[in-house]
């Protein structure tokens, strides 16, 4: 499955899930634009080494995607975008009286309006190479919701509905839109909460994951950002030309339930 002289753009890429799909879609030969609000040496030696390691121009530009200016120029630095991975995201925890009104506006604007903004930004590109794939990074959170999450869900089912208005306006064009409904995913940030979680439940570091973490992913495994780049991959191929306005959940069964 090669994507060789396609560029692929993914939003808050330096680590984790955006990580694992930029590291996807390079191993599948696609030039890729990873991207988050840092502009460290870090973030630059991550391209390169992306780049090297599958032989493929790899670039970091840096963009806040709180701000629609700096989404926007991101995809017009990118200089052409075939594939557009919009995965950045933040979360807060919280009952919706307490709820921090901050934190409701950077969740809506990072995990929902950045999406709107990059897809505006690129789709005109797409359709005048009459090829392109939008692929939203949503959540079983955009299928299902839990407490204390509302910014998060809001955000993650807006994201699901963008998918769908996309993919109607883009139907015909050769440009897709679909979007990924990862479960748990075991990322560097999921595995820092172990601890805590470990302290608050006063379990052991099994015990927490299949008890608390993994309580509603019935296969009782954390999904990997491998198998999330390999959904992203397949999405964005040929084989994924009639697939459009949909969601694909990794989840472990959650959204079975």
């Amino acid at each position: 499955m090669s994507l060789k002289r396609k560029q692929a753009v993914v939003t808050g890429s330096n680590s984790g899930i955006g990580l694992g799909i930029a590291r996807a879609l390079a191993g599948a030969g696609a030039d890729v634009v990873i991207n988050s609000f840092t502009d460290s040496q870090e973030d630059h030696d991550l391209a390169k080494e992306i780049g090297a390691a599958f032989g493929v121009t790899a670039r970091y530009i840096r963009a806040d995607m709180s701000k629609p200016d700096d989404c926007r120029a991101l995809i017009e630095a990118a200089g052409g975008c075939d594939i557009l991975v919009n995965n950045a995201g933040i979360q807060h925890v919280a009952r919706i009286e307490e709820f921090p009104a901050e934190k409701w506006d950077a969740i809506i604007a990072i995990n929902m309006s950045s999406a709107f903004h990059t897809t505006a930004a690129a789709l005109p590109g797409m359709y005048a190479a009459g090829w392109g794939r939008v692929i939203n990074v949503a959540s079983a959170h955009g299928l299902t919701a839990s407490p204390y999450k509302s910014a998060y869900v809001a955000a993650k089912h807006g994201v699901v509905g963008l998918t769908k208005t996309t993919a109607l306006e883009a139907a015909g064009k050769g440009v897709t839109c679909n979007a990924i409904c990862p479960g748990y995913v075991l990322t560097p940030i999921v595995e820092a909460q172990i601890p805590d979680q470990m302290k608050t439940h006063d379990m052991d570091r099994e015990t927490v994951i299949k008890e608390v973490m993994l309580a509603r992913q019935p296969s009782g495994e954390f999904a990997t950002v491998e198998q999330v780049g390999g959904t992203a991959v397949f999405l964005a191929s040929d084989a994924a030309d009639q697939i459009t306005g949909t969601t694909i959940s990794v989840d472990g069964g959650w959204t079975a339930l």
